[in-house]
């Protein structure tokens, strides 16, 4: 895109001062021409890029303009090659962008950056697993949230009932290998499975994206609601303190500790929407854990007990 050339133009320019439509052109690989034209449209913009004629000219940046890449300081630049670094390799066009960022930086900050950059390598295919495509439709609605551009969806709900809508996309977000478009509708902000679209089609139409809108920000308040959406019911369970981990690592944000009783053993707090969801998360530990309440989980479990002691009653005495 003609957008991302032209910041790498005038990262070059903020590194070297002084450039030639020759140099521009070596080393973003375009064309003398394109690179004429892209620092012509940089001075047309109001930046302070002039052309200096003569034998030892070039382009220039006037004043104060430049400054070293945006004026990043050496703990900066690390920062921000620690997190573009691991994306380079698995993505060619991210690799090619760093290359250029490291070219932009001053010399006393190269080696570290570049150090920063390889430090970690993303493997995002499992063991015996090729590595997953981005969806199509992600990288389509990707292109519509960098441009401002409204949307057209078919979208699936719940009920599996397909309807018609026109958002603003707003931001994607990845979570665990799931994508979710957060989009501005006729009835406020709303978040769509990226799974659940069955077509998204770019009206032509443009948008203002909300002031102060943070994708992070608002994903945020969305994981707080759905986790206190999951989490309607918490029941109070003791066991031993060798195992808390286990239950920890199995259950996440909806597992906490909560002190210990007389015996010794530790106290947590599972959550879960239903009675029946929290006794299928610790009907396995059988006897080792201890429910002390709500009722409706020991109910449960009871009934899960009976429902279980029914089915393999005769399996147990055969083995008697």
């Amino acid at each position: 895109m003609r957008a991302d050339r032209l910041v790498a133009v005038l990262l070059l320019m903020q590194a070297r001062g002084r450039v030639t439509a020759a140099d521009v052109a070596a080393e973003l690989e375009i064309s003398v021409a394109t690179a004429r034209r892209d620092l012509e449209a940089l001075s047309t913009a109001g930046i302070p890029v002039y052309p200096q004629p003569g034998r030892n000219g070039g382009w220039q940046l006037i004043g104060g303009a430049r400054t070293d890449l945006s004026g990043l300081t050496a703990t900066e630049a690390q920062a921000l090659f620690l997190l573009v670094g691991p994306a380079a390799s698995i993505a060619p066009d991210a690799k090619a962008a760093l290359r250029k960022l490291v070219r932009a930086l001053p010399d006393t900050f190269r080696e570290h950056a570049q150090a920063a950059a390889e430090a970690v390598v993303i493997d995002p295919a499992r063991w015996g697993e090729h590595v997953k495509e981005r969806p199509e439709l992600v990288r389509r609605l990707q292109d519509a949230v960098v441009r401002r551009e409204r949307v057209r969806l078919s979208y699936s709900g719940r009920g599996r009932e397909t309807s018609e809508r026109v958002v603003d996309p707003l931001g994607l977000v990845d979570k665990d290998d799931v994508w979710y478009l957060i989009a501005w509708t006729d009835k406020g902000r709303r978040t769509f499975r990226i799974d659940r679209v069955v077509e998204a089609e770019p009206t032509g139409a443009s948008f203002e994206r909300p002031d102060g809108f943070d994708l992070s920000a608002a994903w945020a308040e969305i994981v707080e609601r759905m986790e206190e959406r999951r989490s309607g019911l918490t029941a109070t369970v003791l066991m031993d303190e060798r195992f808390v981990w286990v239950m920890q690592d199995r259950l996440g944000r909806n597992c906490e500790v909560d002190g210990t009783d007389p015996t010794g053993r530790v106290r947590v707090r599972v959550t879960a929407p239903t009675p029946l969801m929290i006794a299928q998360h610790l009907a396995g530990w059988g006897g080792s854990i201890e429910v002390l309440d709500p009722p409706s989980v020991q109910a449960e479990l009871a009934r899960l007990g009976r429902e279980l002691t029914q089915r393999y009653a005769a399996v147990d005495q055969e083995h008697e």
